[in-house]
């Protein structure tokens, strides 16, 4: 996901002509490798879970909102690179300009404060806790397309919103000694990446998903550089293990990225979406494994109800995708 506006035309040349035809071999199959795209889907996720540790690891130095800021800075790389793999940009003439770029631009603001508040419950919460709550993001996307698309949700996904927040609940044990305001952070984090997903649905449908990326990971490059500093500013890197770490964190988040981008190209996202809470499970055993951390009270029955919700929206989902068809 990245490309260099400002340098001579030799080296985008050589970045498509290299590195673009690479990616397209890999990302532009039929939609019959759904196996391998399960596989890269839960690759991604171990990412992802790989990067909260590291987050967490380093919260104890650096702000929220510096940890951002550098992930969104090495986002930038997958989102080139997703970019100069797509086909379809190639295709329309590389074309930057997006009609809806506001909107484009808004996602990526809400995604720095979505990282924000994820970023900010690592530090302050048990990792799999925190983790958990997030996967809320399905339940709020129903409840947030009724009046952002204009969708009809009907009774079996309200039931499944209100199962999954129970789970959250549970989760969450508010009025309980051990509730902490602290768990509003991933909950917050979770309506923010659902908004980002709703509204990546009102994008025309003609525009590269990957350009719509591309301007979203810039603006949250850009959002969370401005909060970083409007919160304090950045704190001196201590110690080149601390860059290792920092620079392993952009890595992780960005390839994980990048390895979503190449699985929804394989299959339709309904065959993914299951898999998504495989991360449930993993963030307990890496919380256990990293941190000495076991929040059975905390996490059951509560993650269950949030899979059985989540999962319960996908089937229906499905039913509904096959029945127009």
């Amino acid at each position: 996901m990245i490309t260099d506006d400002s340098g001579p035309k030799a080296r985008k040349v050589h970045l498509s002509s290299t590195i673009a035809p690479f990616f397209r071999q890999i990302i532009m199959r039929p939609n019959d490798r759904t196996g391998l795209a399960i596989i890269l889907s839960l690759v991604a996720l171990t990412l992802f879970d790989a990067m909260g540790l590291v987050i967490k690891h380093l919260s104890s130095t650096y702000s929220a909102a510096e940890l951002s800021a550098w992930r969104n800075l090495f986002g930038l790389i997958p989102s080139i690179i997703a970019l100069a793999a797509a086909r379809s940009w190639h295709a329309k003439g590389r074309i930057w300009q997006i009609r809806q770029w506001r909107l484009a631009l808004m996602r990526g603001v809400i995604v720095t404060f979505a990282q924000l508040f994820f970023y900010m419950s690592l530090g302050r919460m048990e990792f799999a806790t925190a983790s958990t709550i997030t996967y809320a993001n399905a339940l709020f996307m129903t409840a947030l397309a009724v009046p952002l698309l204009g969708e009809h949700v009907g009774w079996v996904r309200w039931s499944a919103v209100m199962v999954g927040f129970a789970g959250v609940v549970f989760v969450m044990q508010p009025g309980a000694d051990t509730f902490s305001y602290d768990a509003l952070l991933p909950l917050g984090a979770a309506a923010c990446y659902a908004l980002v997903g709703v509204t990546a649905r009102m994008i025309d449908d003609d525009v590269p998903s990957a350009l719509v990326s591309l301007y979203s990971s810039v603006a949250a490059a850009c959002g969370s550089l401005i909060l970083a500093l409007s919160l304090g500013g950045f704190t001196p890197v201590q110690s080149g293990t601390d860059m290792a770490w920092i620079i392993a964190m952009g890595g992780f988040g960005g390839t994980a990225v990048l390895f979503l981008v190449v699985s929804y190209r394989m299959t339709e996202q309904s065959n993914l979406a299951p898999f998504s809470y495989f991360g449930i499970p993993l963030a307990f055993l890496l919380g256990w494994l990293f941190f000495g951390e076991t929040p059975w009270g905390a996490l059951f029955p509560g993650a269950f109800l949030i899979a059985a919700g989540g999962l319960l929206i996908i089937w229906r989902e499905r039913r509904r995708t096959r029945d127009t068809y």
